[in-house]
């Protein structure tokens, strides 16, 4: 499966073409509109999500509420397209809009502009912005759904924002619930507070979510090129999200400072099957899905727009400049759970389809009826 988006953040809007989806899976507009609208939810977001009501138009690769086996494309509006049509015009107009040169720290407007040579940081502004991501999630629903067939599910919880950190239970009611994103109730308080606090102050909030992947196909994956291990597919994959600072599986940093005989999963035979007595290898060996749960954990930086602006430079002089002011958000986290969650679920349907193929959702299923049959080596009549 590989995916494609394309739109700007203020055009007509943002578009994901997912292609290798196989045939004959169920899918409707309204699944995935469940979780564009999970994406605009959370404290601390800005001004833009009371404006656009996020909804996918499906225009291609579905037809009578099944994948045909075409590339699917998602589309959705950006309904502020509308207040920048002059600024984001395809076509030349007749009074060009001043150009922003004003630099935004943190962000790639000095990166992007010195690789492309653009002399309006407009340019790369529109693209790298999250907006993006949206296109991310219509895919990334179209991939939980395939996951779901069998019996895979994604989940995300906020475990930190600054510094108020609680331990992620992934009850799924009480996240979703929570303004955060977070189970604990005490603790989503405490985070409403601190991102309350730097909103006050003109100043923004990171943090940490937690992911959780269950019911995992043992085997997606190889060890044997360094581009076809899980892990680091996972891991670049959810790098890729802006802001996304960094990942460890289950509690790597923690058994890094830790003896091998704490740390690795002491195996064992349940019900006829290989199983694990603990799961600080966080679901994956090798490179391979071991079949435990997949546990993760993504650290995202605080966004780089602020109301007070940095010191900086104009892009055009040097001269120095306070950065650009653009509406943003206070605090993305829980937003970027959602967002993680649809690009671990691109991954592990890529994997799936790698080894049971992506024809029809019907053989991948046969396939990996068969497959499991094969997993059953311990016969305990013996």
């Amino acid at each position: 499966m590989r995916l494609l988006t394309a739109g700007e953040s203020h055009g007509p809007l943002v578009l994901a073409v997912l292609d290798g989806v196989p045939a004959g899976l169920e899918i409707s507009a309204s699944e995935i509109d469940v979780d564009l609208r999970r994406r605009q939810l959370g404290y601390g977001r800005g001004a833009r999500q009371r404006i656009e009501r996020d909804a996918v138009r499906i225009t291609g690769g579905v037809r009578q509420g099944r994948t045909t086996g075409a590339p699917v494309a998602l589309e959705i509006a950006n309904k502020d397209a509308v207040n920048w049509e002059r600024v984001m015009s395809a076509a030349p107009v007749a009074e060009p809009p001043d150009a922003v040169t004003r630099l935004r720290p943190g962000h790639a407007d000095l990166a992007g502009a010195l690789k492309f040579g653009h002399e309006d940081v407009r340019d790369v502004i529109e693209r790298a912005s999250a907006r993006e991501t949206a296109a991310r999630v219509a895919a990334g629903a179209v991939a939980k759904a395939l996951l779901g067939v069998v019996g895979t599910s994604v989940a995300s919880e906020t475990k930190s924002i600054g510094d108020v950190t609680g331990v992620p239970t992934f009850d799924h009611d009480a996240v979703e619930a929570s303004e955060v994103r977070s189970a604990d109730p005490d603790r989503s308080r405490a985070m409403v507070e601190a991102i309350a606090a730097a909103r006050d102050a003109g100043d923004t909030l990171g943090g940490v979510v937690a992911l959780r992947v269950s019911g995992v196909v043992p085997g997606l994956g190889s060890f044997a090129e360094w581009d076809r291990r899980l892990d680091g597919r996972i891991a670049q994959a959810l790098m890729s999200i802006q802001s996304a600072k960094g990942v460890q599986f289950a509690d790597a940093f923690a058994a890094a400072r830790e003896r091998g005989s704490a740390v690795h999963d002491p195996i064992e035979v349940r019900s006829g099957a290989f199983a694990r007595t603990r799961n600080r290898a966080g679901g994956l060996e090798g490179g391979v899905t071991n079949g435990e749960d997949i546990l993760l954990e993504v650290a995202f930086k605080p966004i780089s727009t602020l109301m007070k602006p940095l010191p900086s430079a104009d892009l055009r002089t040097g001269a120095p400049a306070p950065a650009h002011v653009e509406r943003s958000d206070v605090c993305v986290v829980p937003a970027a759970g959602v967002v993680a969650e649809a690009m671990i679920a691109l991954v592990l349907a890529d994997a799936l389809c790698e080894k049971f193929g992506n024809d029809n959702v019907a053989d991948l299923c046969g396939a990996l009826a068969r497959y499991r049959e094969r997993l059953r080596p311990i016969d305990l009549r013996r």
